[in-house]
């Protein structure tokens, strides 16, 4: 069952007109940590229409929309209808759309407790609508999916920087001056280590949530964490895109950059720092025989599949059979059933790609399904990813024996 609106005040159907509209709005709030840059009005029919601004990138056609996050302001209890529109993407080159008739969005009353709610896809506009009701003080929070914010990465950090097993390590900053740390766990002499990166596209906060139920996981005082670090170590960017995610992006960052592209060649560390600091810190761990076992990029889009790496220039028979014992060591021991993996994905300057082929690194890009998870037949939520992070680290002990 889907879940239109958040709790009872929101469950109710009132009915509906241009005049109540106009009455009921009286802000859209965008001033908060992650919110969406938008423009908005009320039309003819009393529909607040918001217009969701692009991201671009640089030297490309590529532009995107399809984070939004705001706050509705007005009249107590009241019922409006919403749209939202300025989903005419271009990414890789090609036109195309991040919203369909299974895309969904969240509600919520004090922006920290969230559900799922249905829209009503426009194919022709390429808009979404929603009607929806505020809460009996007035306010109503909208967004693509349950937020991470920078706010919450920082109260987890901090809640483990002390953990013996536990460092952090600051590896330079984002265009905008934000520190880039690497959180790793575990011990120094363990068997393998794992990277994993989250949130390259700012619009995509389910990685963070994943990597929030690992990190929490083998920082907890139990048998169950200390058997998997005896065999891995773990070394974690949370958040790649930092800024993107604080300014409310899409897809690229401050200079117009994608940070899951371009990873076939050295990164250019003024138009991507990020992409830059994170290639420093990897060849400074090569250099040290600390080679990553296995990378793991993760990310939100509509199918939650794994994007297998196959790069022409690589010999790949031995990468291709340990992904493959990976993808279903996943559908045994996890929620993860997307698919079928697509056996001749390629999209050159991924991480996965640029990792395996210029330093030999078995790295791979994992997908989550942004509107319904399959192997749970439910509708995304924090505690669900979270879950996922904890049953990684069982699919990685099971990985490297």
């Amino acid at each position: 069952m889907v879940y239109r609106i958040v709790l009872l005040l929101l469950t109710s159907v009132l009915p509906f007109s241009a005049t109540q509209a106009g009455d009921a709005v009286s802000f859209i709030d965008t001033s908060f940590e992650n919110a969406s840059p938008l423009d908005w009005q009320l039309d003819d029919a009393g529909v607040v229409q918001i217009q969701l601004l692009y991201d671009h990138e640089r030297s490309s056609p590529n532009r995107a929309a399809g984070h939004w996050h705001f706050r509705l302001e007005g009249e107590p209890s009241s019922t409006v209808e919403v749209q939202l529109n300025n989903f005419h993407n271009v990414w890789n080159g090609r036109p195309g759309s991040c919203v369909s008739e299974d895309t969904i969005t969240y509600l919520s009353v004090d922006g920290q407790q969230w559900e799922p709610s249905e829209l009503d896809f426009i194919p022709g506009g390429n808009a979404v609508r929603m009607r929806v009701t505020l809460s009996t003080q007035g306010e109503l929070y909208i967004a693509r999916l349950p937020p991470y914010r920078i706010s919450d990465l920082k109260r987890l950090i901090d809640s483990i920087r002390n953990h013996p097993h536990v460092s952090i390590e600051p590896i330079g900053e984002s265009v905008q001056g934000r520190s880039l740390e690497i959180i790793r766990i575990g011990h120094d002499d363990a068997p393998h280590r794992v990277f994993l990166r989250g949130r390259a596209h700012p619009w995509e906060p389910g990685g963070n949530w994943v990597l929030d139920g690992m990190i929490r996981f083998l920082t907890e005082d139990s048998p169950q964490a200390k058997a998997c670090l005896d065999v891995f170590s773990v070394s974690i960017l949370p958040m790649a895109n930092m800024d993107g995610v604080a300014n409310g992006r899409t897809r690229f960052n401050m200079r117009g950059m994608d940070l899951n592209r371009n990873w076939n060649a050295p990164a250019d560390p003024v138009l991507a720092p990020e992409n830059a600091a994170l290639e420093t810190w990897l060849e400074s761990e090569l250099a040290q025989n600390r080679r990553p076992h296995l990378a793991i990029e993760l990310h939100n889009d509509e199918s939650g599949k794994l994007h297998i790496a196959r790069p022409e220039e690589v010999l790949l028979d031995r990468y291709l059979e340990r992904m493959m014992r990976l993808e279903s060591l996943l559908r045994e021991n996890t929620w993860f059933r997307e698919g079928p993996t697509s056996s001749s994905f390629k999209n050159s300057g991924t991480l996965g790609e640029g990792w395996l082929t210029r330093y030999g690194i078995d790295a791979v890009v994992h997908e989550l399904n942004a509107n319904r998870i399959e192997g749970l037949d439910d509708y995304p939520r924090p505690e669900h990813w979270q879950l996922y992070g904890r049953q990684l680290c069982d699919v990685f002990v099971k990985y490297f024996e």
